[in-house]
This record gives structure tokens, C-alpha cells and sequence, in this order.
């Protein structure tokens, strides 16, 4: 199984996934973040969309899905994922993927409001504030009001508003 944490920079899910893990048995925390930065180590850089965005380049999905397939069939167990994914198309890409090779996904969402996102980011004494990852607040407004926040049939998901020693329990 997979828990997938999404939610924009900001949100949480960094903080979340390890308090997730604490409280589900048998449990690793993956971060498709690491796949993402293989890519960008290639040299020359791969071609076309995605020189700051890896998700843009279309191996990055299908390679999370076989990472995630091979460690949980080496391991068993459950996988938390903390992942921003905004863009619809690539999230059913991802999460038909998984579907095909039997895996179950709980999606959580973690959300804030605008103004908190951006204190987060603003105020990070670890990474320090970002550009590229203020520049993700209104591509994840538009998610949000369009698809991200939806519940379709027969998907287990949520959306988490609480800060993410409250959130952790609801996996």
C-alpha cells in the first residue's frame, strides 16, 4: 500500500510522512523527489520541458511507479510518499500506474490557506525561502478549485487542513 501525501510546498508533507510512518506498522517513507534529482543529474540534461520541474519530463512518472512497485515487492509493507503532484494529468498517470500493478493508494491532500503557505516557505530555516517553490501557490489554488480536493469514486483520499502532528492519525 502507499500513503500519498500531496499538498504544495509548504504544506506539511516533509513533516507529516515521517509521523505517518511512526504510526503505520511495517512502514517506509519514500520521497519521488529523489527520482526526480537523478534526472537532473543526467548530463547533458535531458531535453524538452522541465529544466526546474522534473515532473515535466516523462520518464519521472512511470519511474516512480516502477520504484515504488520494486521496493514495495522487495519489502512488502506500506510506502508514505510525500509528493507534490498539481497537475491532474500526471497524478492519473502516477496513480493508474500504480492500480495496474495492484497497488492500493490512499491520497491525502495537506492543505493550508495562502497566506500560511507563504510564511511557511518565507520563514523555512532549513531550505531558506524560495522562488521556486512560491511560484507553486497559485498552480496549487487553481488544483485545488479544479481537481485536488476531489474525492472520485472508489479512490480512498482526503483533504487534511490540521497541522501534522493532528493530521498523522488519519491515514
Amino acid at each position: 500500500m502507499i500513503v500519498w501525501l500531496n499538498g504544495t510546498h509548504g504544506a506539511g508533507k516533509t513533516t507529516t510522512s515521517p509521523l505517518v510512518q511512526q504510526l503505520t506498522p511495517d512502514s517506509r517513507v519514500f520521497d519521488a523527489e529523489k527520482v526526480g534529482e537523478t534526472l537532473m543529474d543526467i548530463t547533458p540534461g535531458l531535453p524538452g520541458p522541465g529544466t526546474d520541474n522534473f515532473q515535466h519530463w516523462p520518464p519521472w512518472r512511470p519511474l516512480v511507479v516502477e520504484t515504488a512497485r520494486r521496493v514495495l515487492d522487495y519489502t512488502g509493507g506500506t510506502l508514505v510518499m510525500p509528493m507534490t503532484v498539481l497537475v491532474e494529468e500526471y497524478w492519473r498517470e502516477i496513480s493508474t500506474g500504480l492500480a495496474q500493478h495492484a497497488i492500493p493508494v490512499r491520497h491525502f491532500v495537506l492543505h493550508a490557506d495562502q497566506d500560511t503557505l507563504r510564511g511557511r516557505i518565507e520563514g523555512d530555516t532549513l531550505l531558506g525561502p524560495s522562488l521556486f517553490r512560491l511560484k507553486y501557490l497559485e498552480p496549487y489554488a487553481e488544483a485545488a478549485r479544479t481537481w485536488l480536493h476531489e474525492r472520485p469514486a472508489r479512490s480512498p483520499s482526503a483533504v487534511c487542513r490540521p497541522l501534522p502532528a493532528a493530521a498523522a492519525p488519519r491515514r
